[in-house]
């Protein structure tokens, strides 16, 4: 098993059961200090590529995800893979698209729907899931 993320690093936010995930904007530089275990890359097109484990779902900017059937199993895999490894959620911005996937990792963790987004907000960044589908995604996304 892998050390977790440290709760203070830059974009880590604690879901309710403990697990950590970082959130974080591809166009920025790569975070100071321990590389992911494995990352969600949410794009349009293909991602950079990483040498760690990695899943490309593909989520156009300010949309939702191309294939929500692949995207659950996915975010499914990432909040499994959350309990003992560092998980990386990312988008181009590091908001609308990683912040909505949080959301959705927060209900997996137990986080009524209805309530996700704000969680997100307070424990990731004030303006992450930044269109109102994307909000809808997150309440959907509960009842499978």
């Amino acid at each position: 098993m892998t050390e977790t993320w440290s709760p203070e690093g830059e974009g880590v936010m604690r879901l309710p059961s403990g697990r950590l995930v970082r959130g974080r904007g591809l166009r920025r530089p790569l975070p100071v200090g321990p590389e992911p275990d494995f990352a969600v890359h949410l794009l349009g097109g293909p991602p950079p590529g990483v040498a760690w484990d990695s899943e490309w779902l593909r989520w156009p900017d300010f949309r939702l995800p191309a294939d929500r059937v692949t995207a659950r199993a996915v975010l499914t895999e990432a909040w499994n893979r959350a309990l003992g490894e560092r998980v990386e959620v990312a988008c181009g911005g590091g908001r609308g698209r990683t912040g909505t996937a949080l959301a959705c990792l927060a209900v997996l963790d137990g986080v009524p729907a209805e309530e996700a987004v704000a969680y997100v907000r307070r424990n990731y960044h004030p303006k992450a899931v930044e269109t109102p589908w994307q909000r809808r995604y997150v309440v959907r996304f509960a009842k499978g």
